[in-house]
């Protein structure tokens, strides 16, 4: 129906709006900035609109009000698990094309492999190259434990 659809669209804007806020309070927290996203969630959850499906949703969101506001105790908290996702949507992806791994060590060998290559991606890194300098050149080429500790700016020892 036209009116269900406008008063969904209404309040998906003022919810990506909020969205918005709370990416902003992470990277500027104030306790000014967190008491007025902790009460325009509150009169974002008690809309009411008449639309029965989309009221039902708002008190789901309204329920979960500690978890989705986390983020104004500890901003370091992703506001989304969206790369969570992501990582088993590729294992599966993988198992469908392939038919499963064949023993329980195939199975450690894919979740290992998979774990290195998303870890080389997020460090920009080319995983096959990577692999191969890790083979040929062991000794110049660094462990990705020492990338990612370059890369948070934490001292660790070398170890080959």
């Amino acid at each position: 129906m036209p009116h269900h659809q406008a008063e969904l669209a209404a309040f998906g804007e003022r919810y990506w709006r909020f969205y918005r806020d709370l990416l902003a309070y992470k990277q500027a927290p104030t306790a000014a900035e967190c008491t007025r996203l902790e009460d325009a969630f509150d009169t974002l959850v008690e809309t009411e609109s008449g639309y029965a499906a989309l009221d039902d949703r708002i008190i789901k969101t309204a329920d979960k009000r500690a978890q989705l506001l986390a983020v104004l105790k500890d901003p370091d908290i992703p506001l989304h698990n969206n790369d969570m996702e992501l990582a088993v949507r590729r294992r599966v992806r993988k198992r469908d094309v392939s038919f499963g791994p064949q023993s329980r060590d195939g199975a450690q060998a894919w979740d290992t492999f998979q774990t290195l290559a998303a870890t080389a991606a997020k460090l920009g890194v080319g995983f096959f190259h990577y692999l191969r300098d890790r083979i040929v050149m062991p000794e110049t080429t660094p462990s990705l434990a020492e990338l990612v500790a370059y890369r948070a700016g934490v001292a660790v020892p070398s170890v080959t």
